[in-house]
C-alpha cells in the first residue's frame, strides 16, 4: 500500500478534529517511525489546540527512561511486542499533559527480522486517560518507508477510532 504525505496529513486533520471537539490533547510515542506521526500532526495547521507532545524513544534506553517502560518487559518481551508497546503508551500518557496517546514499535528493515518477528512486523499500543488500552501487532509489506508510512496511517487512523 502506498501512503503519501498528504494521506498522512488528511488522517492527522480528522484525528484533530475529533480532539478538538472533545477539548482533548494528544501524545504520542514512537520508535521505528521516528517521529513521522509527530510531523504528519504537526505539519495541520493549529495543531497546537490539540497536540501536547511525542516522544522519540528509538533505543530501549529511551523507552526505560522517558516512558517507564519496565526492564522486565524489554527483557520478557523484546521492544517490538505489544506488552512493551502498551506501556509505551500509558508511559506517553502519565509524561504529558494529554487524555489520548498511541505508540508504535516495529521492525522496518530491511535487516533486524527473525522468524518471529519478521520486518514488517509493527506493533501498535492507543491508551486514553479513561484507562482504555488497546494494542494490536501487524505485519506490513514493502520497503522501509513504505513499512514506516503505514504504521503511521495505521496508528492515526486508530487514535481517531478510538476518540470519535
Amino acid at each position: 500500500m502506498d501512503v503519501t504525505q498528504e494521506d498522512l496529513e488528511a488522517i492527522a486533520g480528522r484525528l484533530g478534529q475529533a480532539l478538538a471537539a472533545r477539548g482533548w490533547l494528544l501524545a504520542c510515542a514512537e520508535s521505528c517511525t521516528g517521529g513521522w506521526a509527530a510531523q504528519a500532526i504537526t505539519a495541520i495547521a493549529g495543531s497546537s489546540a490539540w497536540f501536547d507532545r511525542g516522544f522519540v524513544t528509538y533505543s530501549n534506553a529511551a523507552k526505560l527512561e522517558l516512558l517507564g517502560v519496565r526492564e522486565t518487559t524489554l527483557a520478557v518481551h523484546g521492544a517490538v511486542s505489544e506488552p512493551t508497546v502498551r506501556e509505551m503508551a500509558l508511559g506517553a500518557l502519565a509524561h504529558s499533559r494529554a487524555q489520548a496517546a498511541f505508540a508504535i514499535s516495529g521492525i522496518a528493515g530491511p535487516g533486524g527480522g527473525t522468524p518471529d518477528k519478521p520486518v514488517g512486523t509493527v506493533c501498535f499500543a492507543w491508551a486514553l486517560h479513561t484507562g482504555r488500552v488497546d494494542s494490536q501487532t501487524l505485519r506490513f509489506t514493502g520497503d522501509r518507508r513504505g513499512i514506516r508510512a503505514q504504521s503511521v496511517a495505521h496508528a492515526l487512523q486508530g487514535m481517531l477510532e478510538r476518540v470519535q
